[in-house]
């Protein structure tokens, strides 16, 4: 068995120790979500805690992990007598990114409950991590019926398990850990709400800090029990520190004058609905506690706070997690005094102030920050000819009109494009590929009838087989890739115009992120095209890119399609189930080069001729107009839209059917 890294050897990361101590002593706190660049330990700590928490008292075969104290009176494997029960340690169960619905909440033999009227249940890693630890490492990444699944779950204390009426209910109460780069992308604000407490990690940029973290990485990989010895005696430490928290927790008082000062803060920073509230009083308790003090004082408020809070300020995918901690500290003054006790605030432990652990140090995973982009452009390339223009603050972003991709897919999960998917409304059934997972009732009965007499049926029961058995198949919403090509040439700086073109894509990009795709940015200006943004789930940093991006230079309209086609092409073999929709933000024009019209029109009917859906945001303006991007629409067999239609409420599928026009353009 691999010895873990010890908790208390990870260096910094206060906050991050803090938020899992505070769950490890409060799990109804509602577990952390842990935000940070590459290679800051956040799976170090996680994996690391498990082995501070104490050893669950357990009744011996069951699947359910039930106390033996208190055994779970609906737990599938039961009932189970109340008496002396086995001790294992606590586990800490890894929820893979690409798991299966069955694979977290469990499945149910469905051939066995309609023959036999059996409840064949096979648990899943909800009912492996009860009582224990469940981690999401890369949880953004993790399919948004799932993660709902997992919150639920989370919040309720329970796992359902229905196929067709027949259903399974277990006990499911763990201590969730989510990581995430968001480089990688974000979560819905939905469900960042539902994580208790959030925590940004980054790594330290003091030198005898990242020597510290170099020299315990080292010790630890060349003999990890040795290592691991040398810090067992603080690990006992904050292990007993844990237990005895958990036993003061339920005599901690927490009195009118915190309550307000909670209830203050929460209306202050204008957060959505009451759970914030709730998760700042239970936080709030489990500092107290965590400190060895029977009274919730100020200062512990302001911890649960900065913990609670910043994540469930986010309106949109842009705005930057945090907290005013002026206003916060200006709030709870106004509110102080009512109700403070005045207590002993016990012992300081690991950390003191609130309950913070003690700066200690600790490994990074895999090493340094992530390198800024250059030139402060992300990496664009400079023109060739025209002078480069500074770049231009986007214009104020708007709702804009849905763009779908035609047809029927089969991608992920997402809300633009119409897919067959595993969530949805029926449209048919066909015999099932491998597991069965959606069960198409009516049509398995149809299935089996006709055979009842030959199988010898006898009695009420439908004698059903393998074969019979139908698979429901059903029609949801998937995401896409949408291909960004945009036009940074000097024309474009012309009139003010790039402020709305980088609003309008800008629009579009956060209409992107609600609807669950992927995004990429081509950007082409001077003599070539670049790839600003290789396609990626994180549309905040397609922002980011987009609003340092300058312009200048002539318009290579050719050079940008050909590295759209190219960026298609290679992502196509990464993600060959995710359809792609590429918008093209032009007035048309091309110049540089010899035959710079004819070369862009060679290069538009490649995607016309692999059936790529297109749109083409139409920037020219002013009382003449060359109608250059419809003739470009029509080269990529796609549709031309102006800015000002573009949030028009007349427009209705922008996209047509690429296959049709493309017959009718034969």
């Amino acid at each position: 068995m691999t010895t873990p890294f010890p908790f208390t050897a990870v260096v910094g990361q206060d906050d991050l120790r803090l938020a899992l101590l505070l769950n490890a002593v409060s799990p109804a706190v509602g577990g952390v979500l842990v935000r940070g660049e590459k290679g800051t330990a956040k799976s170090t700590a996680v994996r690391a805690l498990s082995a501070l928490l104490p050893r669950v008292a357990v009744v011996p075969g069951c699947r359910f992990s039930c106390d033996p104290a208190a055994p779970d009176p609906s737990c599938p494997d039961g009932p189970h007598r109340t008496g002396e029960g086995a001790e294992r340690p606590a586990r800490m169960v890894e929820l893979p990114v690409g798991a299966s619905e069955d694979r977290l909440v469990g499945a149910l033999d469905i051939e066995r409950a309609l023959a036999e009227g059996v409840k064949a249940f096979e648990p899943g890693l909800l009912a492996d991590a009860h009582r224990g630890i469940l981690y999401v490492d890369e949880v953004n990444l993790l399919h948004d019926h799932l993660v709902d699944l997992l919150l639920d779950a989370a919040a309720m204390g329970a796992s359902y398990v229905e196929r067709e009426g027949v259903s399974v209910r277990h006990a499911a109460r763990f201590l969730l850990v989510g990581t995430m780069n968001p480089e990688e992308g974000e979560l819905r604000p939905q469900l960042l709400d539902r994580f208790g407490l959030t925590v940004e990690v980054a790594a330290s940029r003091e030198p005898d800090q990242r020597v510290e973290v170099v020299r315990r990485r080292l010790a630890y990989d060349d003999d990890p029990g040795a290592f691991a010895a040398r810090w067992a005696g603080e690990e006992a430490a904050v292990r007993q520190r844990i237990v005895a928290a958990r036993e003061l927790l339920p005599r901690v008082r927490l009195g009118d004058g915190a309550l307000r000062q909670i209830a203050a803060t929460c209306a202050a920073f204008e957060v959505d609905g009451m759970r914030a509230d709730i998760v700042m009083a239970r936080t709030a308790t489990a500092l107290a506690a965590w400190a060895g003090r029977t009274e919730v004082l100020a200062e512990d408020v302001r911890q649960a706070a900065l913990l609670a809070l910043p994540h469930r300020r986010r309106r949109n995918p842009f705005d930057a997690p945090g907290l005013d901690e002026e206003k916060l500290d200006e709030t709870l003054e106004q509110f102080s005094g009512e109700g403070e006790g005045d207590d002993d605030p016990g012992p300081e432990g690991p950390g003191g102030g609130g309950g913070q652990p003690a700066p200690d140090g600790g490994p990074e995973d895999d090493g340094g920050a992530a390198a800024p982009p250059e030139n402060g452009a992300g990496g664009q390339p400079q023109p060739s000819g025209g002078q480069e223009q500074p770049a231009t603050r986007a214009a104020e972003p708007f709702r804009t009109k849905v763009l779908s991709v035609p047809g029927v897919g089969e991608g992920a999960a997402g809300r633009r494009s119409r897919a067959r998917t595993e969530h949805g409304r029926t449209t048919g059934a066909r015999r099932p590929r491998g597991a069965l997972t959606k069960l198409h009732l009516a049509a398995t009965v149809l299935a089996a009838a006709p055979h009842q007499r030959a199988r010898g049926r006898s009695g009420p029961g439908l004698v059903v087989r393998r074969d019979d058995l139908r698979q429901a198949t059903r029609e949801g919403r998937e995401g896409n890739l949408v291909l960004f090509v945009v036009d940074a040439s000097g024309s474009m700086a012309a009139r003010q115009r790039m402020s709305a073109v980088k609003g309008a894509v800008l629009s579009l990009l956060l209409d992107a992120y609600q609807r669950r795709d992927k995004v990429g940015l081509v950007a082409f200006r001077g003599s070539a095209a670049d790839l600003a943004l290789p396609p990626t789930s994180s549309v905040d940093a397609a922002a980011v890119r987009l609003e340092s991006l300058p312009t200048g230079g002539r318009t290579p309209l050719a050079a940008g399609l050909l590295k759209a086609h190219e960026a298609l092409r290679v992502e196509r073999l990464r993600d060959p189930a995710r359809r792609p929709l590429v918008v093209v933000v032009t007035d048309g024009r091309a110049t540089g080069g010899p035959e710079p019209v004819a070369l862009a029109g060679r290069a538009a009917r490649l995607f016309a001729a692999e059936g790529v859906a297109s749109v083409v945001v139409d920037c020219e303006s002013g009382p003449v107009r060359l109608g250059l991007a419809g003739r470009l629409a029509g080269d990529l067999g796609g549709t031309a839209v102006t800015l000002d239609e573009l949030r028009a409420d007349s427009i209705a599928g922008l996209v047509r059917d690429v296959q049709g026009t493309s017959r009718r353009a034969a």
